[in-house]
C-alpha cells in the first residue's frame, strides 16, 4: 500500500468530498427539481382541465335548463298545434292572408331530443306595419315558434311595399 502524506490526504478528501457533492448533485438535488417541475406543470394542466370541466358543465346545466323550459312551453301547447295552421291563423289576424304567395312545410329534423318543423314563406306587396304586425304575431315564446331566416325586400312593382320571404321553425315532440 502507499502511503500518503498529509497533503496529498488533504486533496484526496477535497477530491472524494466533490465527487460525492457531485453525485448529491446529478443523481438527487436535479432529478428531484425535474421532478418538482414536471408534476408542477401536471397539476396546472389538470386545475386547466379541472376549470373546463366546471365551464362545460355550468353551460350543460344551462342548455338543460333551457331544454326543461321548451319542454314546459310544449306539454302548455295545445295538442293539435301545427306551424302551418298557426302561420295562417296569424296571417289572418294581421290581415296579411291575401298577400301570401306561397308556404311551403319542410321535412322535420331531429335536433338532440326534439324534432324541428319549418315553414318557408313568401309573402308580397306588404306594408311595413302588416310585416311587424305579423312578425310580432308569429314570433311565440309560448308556443315555441321563432324565425329562422328573413330576406326584405322593396317591391319592384309597387311603391311603398315590401316582398318577405322567411323561414319559420318549431320545435314539436
Amino acid at each position: 500500500m502507499m502511503k500518503l502524506g498529509r497533503r496529498e490526504k488533504i486533496l484526496v478528501s477535497l477530491a472524494a468530498c466533490c465527487i460525492a457533492v457531485f453525485v448529491l448533485f446529478q443523481f438527487i438535488i436535479f432529478p428531484f427539481f425535474d421532478k418538482r417541475e414536471v408534476i408542477g406543470r401536471g397539476i396546472d394542466a389538470k386545475r386547466a382541465g379541472l376549470k373546463e370541466i366546471v365551464r362545460l358543465r355550468s353551460e350543460y346545466e344551462s342548455y338543460k335548463r333551457g331544454s326543461d323550459g321548451i319542454q314546459r312551453y310544449l306539454k302548455g301547447r295545445i295538442k293539435s298545434f301545427t306551424l302551418f295552421s298557426f302561420l295562417e291563423q296569424a296571417a289572418g289576424k294581421a290581415r296579411v292572408k291575401d298577400h301570401i304567395k306561397y308556404m311551403k312545410p319542410s321535412a322535420s329534423r331531429t335536433n338532440g331530443r326534439f324534432k324541428e318543423s319549418m315553414v318557408e314563406m313568401k309573402l308580397d306587396k306588404i306594408s311595413l306595419k302588416q310585416l311587424v304586425d305579423y312578425l310580432y304575431l308569429i314570433e311565440s315564446p309560448e308556443n315555441v315558434v321563432s324565425i329562422k331566416r328573413i330576406s326584405i325586400k322593396d317591391n319592384k312593382s309597387a311603391a311603398g311595399y315590401l316582398d318577405a320571404v322567411m323561414q319559420v321553425f318549431t320545435i314539436v315532440d
